[in-house]
């Protein structure tokens, strides 16, 4: 077997935005997330990778997949085929199938993710979606000797789309990483992306809002409602936050979401959704034409939705694909508006 490292070209890392200039797999780097709460180090928030895929092409019909990770972590919340392993797919746009999962082989007590998976003998493309809740520290593959491995194709859209957001964001509570709300979207509209989802930590700091403001971006996605504590909290962050993105970027189309809410009627929500609203009005009052609002309300249908939740907070698959029914053609609009001031 030929085996090859995710580090190696010509395999390609996407979603990991220190990557190429550390060669780290890290979302933030350490001087910022210790600016941040203090939960975002002790939990490793900073180092989990959610949202990174390794891509490549290759001609073999059988080829397998081993993610090296830091001592693995129970997390109530989410099982470990949820949490600590690895989505793989072949092919691209319609033709792309999902191959099945690399998963610990011996549940949580092999600091890895292994798996075997079969294709057709033809080149196609390999996409390859890494653990949420861990540090990954290796990504192999290995691939039959003698067999083709080239680059990956190029997303339609290669500038990726940036999500801030809560746990929702960082893909809680998917039942793998790819059912999150913004891996389904991207995978159909065929355009890159960088999660930066936080549990319990996305604060709307404007220091984040400034590493943002660093990042090559087609699109923003401002998704932290939910991990504001309180409604003043919110009142008090939220358009400060995306004025500071505005100000450095004034054509950025930017996607203001807000959390998707179980119950509408509640005060507190109510109080939240006034606050994003007042946001994105005052933004349209000041002349803005690349900014979008998408109310609470619109996230999860009028239908069963009780059964969008797992515990009446975090969205479960049909929760996620509701959202991303909801927010892919606002994505691809705000997609197309960046691709025409682009010219």
């Amino acid at each position: 077997m030929d085996t090859y490292s995710f580090r190696e070209s010509p395999l390609r890392v996407y979603g990991a935005p220190l990557f190429y200039e550390t060669g780290s797999l890290h979302r933030l780097p350490r001087e910022l997330a210790q600016k941040m709460h203090s939960s975002v180090i002790s939990w490793k928030l900073d180092v989990r990778c959610p949202g990174a895929r390794v891509a490549f092409k290759t001609d073999a019909e059988e080829f397998e997949v081993r993610v090296e990770l830091e001592p693995l972590r129970f997390d109530p919340g989410m099982a470990l085929w949820a949490a600590q392993s690895s989505c793989v797919f072949t092919g691209r746009g319609e033709s792309m199938r999902y191959a099945g999962l690399a998963v610990p082989p011996e549940g949580y007590k092999q600091p890895c993710a292994v798996g075997k998976f079969r294709k057709s003998s033809a080149l196609e493309d390999v996409l390859i979606y890494l653990p949420r809740n861990e540090e990954v520290k290796e990504v192999y593959v290995s691939v039959p000797d003698g067999a083709r491995v080239e680059a990956p194709t190029p997303y339609r859209y290669e500038t990726p789309v940036v999500f801030y957001g809560s746990s929702i964001t960082e893909g809680g509570c998917a039942s793998k990483v790819s059912n999150a709300y913004n891996a389904l979207m991207c995978r159909r509209l065929d355009c890159d992306f960088i999660n930066l989802g936080f549990s319990g930590c996305a604060l709307g700091e404007l220091c984040v809002a400034d590493y943002i403001n660093s990042l090559d971006k087609s699109v923003f996605v401002l998704d932290y409602d939910h991990n504001a504590p309180t409604p003043e909290h919110l009142e008090r962050t939220h358009e400060p936050f995306f004025l500071r993105v505005r100000e450095h970027s004034p054509d950025l189309p930017i996607i203001i979401v807000g959390g998707p809410y179980l119950y509408l009627e509640d005060e507190n929500v109510k109080k939240r959704r006034e606050i994003l609203r007042r946001t994105y009005e005052n933004a349209l009052a000041r002349g803005d034409k690349h900014v979008w609002y998408i109310d609470s309300a619109e996230l999860l249908g009028s239908e069963d939705r009780e059964a969008c939740t797992a515990d009446c907070v975090h969205p479960n698959d049909l929760g996620m694909y509701r959202m991303s029914e909801r927010i892919q053609p606002v994505l691809e609009e705000a997609l197309k508006d960046f691709e025409a001031l682009r010219g």
